[in-house]
């Protein structure tokens, strides 16, 4: 069998079932049957704007709380309570910027607000990639976790404001469908592209720094399973070579290799999560141009109009 993760596969298998339930979704409809999701809620260009930005930063954030407790528990080899405190500061800046956003709307159109949101994101998972080192570095790490959580708080409470405003109060429940269903796909996609990702950069790093590494030799490769390298912590990989007939200085070398490819697989993890969040300037480019009082809903009148599209100042 091709050993690769399944994670690629199963991502594309799920776009192809995602397609085929809004072609049946569609034919239910024009049969007078009623759909799961009302076709309606994605019936503008603004409103699948929202909801793909919606997908992007479910993503985003659930591939970021994937990856930052590997750090702090592998790397770090920090408790889980520890790890769970640890994550505490990108949670708490969430929910702040997710009550707080609101008071934005009056000032900053929803297109603009998304771009300066995913934008912090972009600069907190970067900056987490920058600072990450294999001694504790709490600070700057807080940080890090602070900007990504004040976008990702603000992301959410402004997509779904504006899915339920562009949606008539009839289609309320299917909006919060909608939403709950974007999540929990994203959290899915976030995990596996973030392991995914992790797994083949760590494996990588592995066979590079092996192939002509002197120390190493051929028949302790043979010994160890070097088809699917692990993300284990210093301690896993002693006991895994005690099993072995490594020397001494074999082990240092090899717990050598682990502390350096860990470390470039969490970079370039952050960093490409940086690269998609910098991305999502292409959906929130479709989101509407109006402020709070231009907003569609307020009247019968101006939510068609609102479903036509944006009739406000385009503030780009």
């Amino acid at each position: 069998m091709v050993d690769m993760s399944p994670a690629p596969i199963m991502i594309v298998c799920g776009i192809f079932l995602v397609q085929a339930f809004f072609a049946w979704s569609q034919r239910r409809q024009t049969s007078g049957q009623t759909p799961l999701i009302a076709l309606e809620v994605l019936e503008t260009p603004q409103e699948r704007s929202a909801v793909f930005s919606l997908f992007s930063v479910g993503a985003l954030g659930s591939a970021i709380t994937f990856l930052v407790p590997l750090y702090i528990q592998i790397v770090q080899g920090r408790s889980g309570l520890q790890t769970a405190v640890a994550v505490v500061p990108f949670s708490l800046a969430s929910f702040i910027a997710a009550v707080l956003v609101v008071r934005l709307f009056d000032r900053l159109s929803p297109r603009r607000l998304a771009r300066y949101a995913f934008l912090l994101v972009a600069a907190g998972v970067g900056l987490l990639g920058v600072v990450i080192r294999n001694d504790w570095s709490t600070f700057m790490v807080v940080i890090s976790m602070l900007l990504a959580g004040l976008g990702e708080g603000a992301l959410v409470t402004l997509l779904f404001n504006l899915l339920v405003t562009a949606s008539p109060k009839e289609l309320a429940g299917d909006v919060g469908s909608l939403r709950g269903t974007t999540n929990n796909l994203a959290n899915g996609v976030g995990t596996a592209l973030a392991g995914a990702l992790l797994v083949s950069v760590l494996g990588t790093s592995v066979h590079r720094d092996l192939v002509h590494n002197p120390v190493i030799p051929i028949e302790l490769k043979r010994e160890v399973n070097l088809d699917n390298v692990p993300f284990i912590s210093n301690d896993q990989l002693l006991n895994t070579l005690a099993r072995t007939s490594a020397t001494p200085e074999q082990v240092k070398e090899a717990v050598r290799i682990n502390i350096d490819a860990r470390l470039v697989a969490l970079k370039v993890s952050f960093f490409t999560l940086a690269g998609l969040a910098l991305l999502a300037f292409f959906p929130a480019a479709g989101l509407p141009g109006y402020v709070r009082g231009e907003i569609p809903g307020s009247n019968p009148a101006s939510r068609e109009q609102g479903r036509k599209g944006p009739v406000a100042v385009d503030d780009r």
